[in-house]
């Protein structure tokens, strides 16, 4: 039962549209299944990497430094600014790739992705309210720590799973749309996610700059 709900905890978490969201749909489009997937699972890695913390505890020694939270906001937010102007700047390339420029493609959007979801602190407070709420060790404090720890991993398997069910379905979906998309609409909606990206980057170094002053 543990093991399910952080299931439907962690496609709950992944699901909200946000830039990641437009990045796997985006990347679904141009270049697409194999790119937003990975898309989705360097988020879903991201979010497993502060699932464990938050677990564990560390999640406090995290967020006990405000100005470092906020340094690392700034530098997502020029992050996502640098990532809408390669969309933007990439539109009019041709939508074939060879294999090994897809299989490059996919590595770095694992990586872009995950850097870009760990640049974000504060993603760490959700998974430390979630693992409150579902207490693995409710059943008793004399469990042993092997217990514990069985418990925080099948949490935060869970989590990452579903997490990465949410982008299976998304870039799935996205991939098997673009078959049916002309040229025309997909560099349409590359220039939406861009600018949307680009405004979700910029909001964010300016409230990082703000929190610093």
């Amino acid at each position: 039962m543990l093991f399910i709900k952080a299931v439907v905890i962690g496609c709950s978490i992944a699901a909200p549209v946000g830039p990641i969201g437009l990045l796997c749909i985006q990347r679904s489009l141009k270049r697409g299944f194999r790119s937003g997937f990975a898309t989705g699972m360097g988020a879903a890695s991201a979010d497993a990497v502060y699932g464990l913390l938050g677990a564990i505890g560390v999640a406090g020694v995290a967020l006990s430094s405000p100005s470092l939270a906020m340094i690392l906001k700034i530098m997502g937010g020029a992050f996502l600014v640098w990532l809408a102007w390669g969309i933007a700047r990439d539109m009019r390339k041709p939508l074939s790739e060879s294999k090994e420029e897809m299989s490059a493609a996919a590595a770095r959007d694992f990586l872009t992705a995950f850097g870009l979801t760990l640049s974000n602190p504060m993603t760490i407070l959700p998974f430390i309210a979630i693992f409150a709420a579902l207490d693995p060790l409710s059943g008793g404090h004399d469990q042993t720590g092997n217990t514990m720890w069985l418990a925080t991993l099948t949490m935060v398997a869970g989590v990452f799973l579903g997490s990465a069910a949410w982008w299976l379905c998304l870039s799935g979906t996205t991939s098997v749309l673009r078959q049916k998309m002309s040229v025309s609409f997909m560099h349409t909606v590359s220039s939406v996610s861009a600018l949307a990206i680009g405004a979700f980057g910029l909001v964010q170094v300016v409230s990082g700059v703000r929190a610093v002053l």
